[in-house]
């Protein structure tokens, strides 16, 4: 015979100060857990969406990133008239060589600096990049010390209004527009001329890190790699740049999900205790309770799915409420070092339905582990020395 639900649930209302307490540890805690997945998920987020499934991403041979690679000229023109490229308005080939410097900036928050990307492309970046489109001034003119900022830069450093003079390089270059990503990590980058890029830092100017196309079709990536990876002119490494930009997130992610979750390990070791606490206080309260249950036909395993669910339900509104808790910061953008790129990167963080299921299965876990022993406790007791108990 089993004990209804509404019994399980009145029991964790009679002792409501120690209840609160246990639902305040397990709160705070899934409202950590909640916060960090969202972090995590945020930067892997901004990352991943910076690269397109319509595009591919070539580097040289062996190399993991665009810092350790290289890509010269005449590489570039057989890149860009590979099977499989789209070709813009004016017939050309949408193919961007690119480089890229880290340049120290200003935050304006702190005052403090931190590493921007700069990025050299090709004019035709923003038709290879579909996604991404002037929203204030106009790109930069070819050959000219110009710089387009993304608009997270706008927000995130100090001196990147439209028509400042920012030093660069040690040369002195002209903000003359603003452009939006969708909110990818191209939104953190700073872009300019490659060509003129490559003579300020005083790099051959036929010399480039990657090049990025624009393809026909998602479908035509095996034919354009197959081209390239069978062309004895060249070696390169060739990535729908979504793969890419994916790797680009890994190592941070990983950490930010290692640390947070250690944090939440141990708020929930104190908030698994509370509930202990409440449930063996509450198994104390009720001796005489429990084995006048027995005495009247209630089986132990009734008792103990009673108790475990009392325990369940305190647990589960805690994981509600630090869930609540922790929707405020949907959205809200901070920034962090991208250690595979070594540049400052800005994004929102992104609570999702995945997150709080998970944040309240943990809420079930620490309910369950905190109601069970007291729960097993009360089904042993002995029906006639506790009907004596006062």
């Amino acid at each position: 015979m089993a004990l209804p639900i509404g019994y399980s649930a009145r029991n964790a209302l009679v002792r409501w100060l120690s209840t609160l307490v246990a639902i305040l540890g397990i709160a705070s805690t899934v409202g950590v857990l909640v916060v960090v997945l969202a972090m995590a998920r945020g930067f892997q987020e901004t990352v991943r969406t910076s690269g397109s499934p319509g595009n591919a991403i070539v580097l040289r041979g062996g190399a993991g990133s665009e810092m350790e690679s290289s890509v010269d000229l005449d590489q570039v023109k057989i890149i860009s008239d590979a099977p499989g490229v789209a070709h813009g308005s004016s017939d050309e080939p949408l193919a961007s060589a690119e480089v890229v410097v880290i340049a120290p900036f200003d935050l304006r928050s702190s005052g403090t600096e931190a590493n921007v990307q700069v990025r050299g492309v090709s004019p035709l970046a923003l038709e290879v990049r579909s996604g991404t489109k002037m929203i204030e001034g106009r790109l930069f003119e070819p050959g000219r010390t110009e710089l387009v900022v993304g608009r997270n830069v706008l927000a995130t450093y100090a001196g990147f209004e439209l028509g400042s003079q920012v030093e660069l390089g040690g040369g002195q270059w002209t903000v003359v527009g603003v452009f939006s990503a969708s909110g990818s990590a191209f939104d953190s980058e700073v872009w300019c001329d490659a060509r003129v890029l490559n003579q300020v830092y005083k790099r051959p100017e036929a010399l480039f890190q990657s090049v990025t196309v624009h393809l026909e079709s998602p479908e035509a990536f095996q034919s354009f790699k197959d081209a390239l990876s069978t062309d004895p002119r060249l070696t390169v490494e060739v990535e729908p740049e979504s793969t890419y930009y994916q790797r680009q997130s890994e190592t941070v992610t990983t950490l930010i999900r290692v640390l947070g979750s250690l944090v939440a390990a141990v708020m929930a070791i104190g908030a698994v205790f509370a509930a202990l606490n409440t449930m063996y206080a509450s198994v104390a309260a009720r001796v005489r309770e429990i084995a006048t249950l027995r005495a009247i036909g209630f089986g132990s395993g009734s008792v103990v799915a009673a108790f475990v669910l009392e325990s369940l339900i305190v647990a589960l509104i805690g994981g509600a409420i630090g869930s609540l808790a922790a929707l405020p910061f949907n959205g809200f953008t901070t920034g962090t070092m991208n250690w595979q790129t070594f540049s400052h990167l800005a994004f929102a963080f992104r609570i999702t339905p995945g997150i709080l299921l998970w944040g309240l299965a943990f809420a079930a876990l620490m309910g369950l582990i905190g109601g069970l022993p007291p729960a097993i406790r009360a089904a042993r007791l002995p029906i006639s020395v506790a009907l004596r108990e006062l």
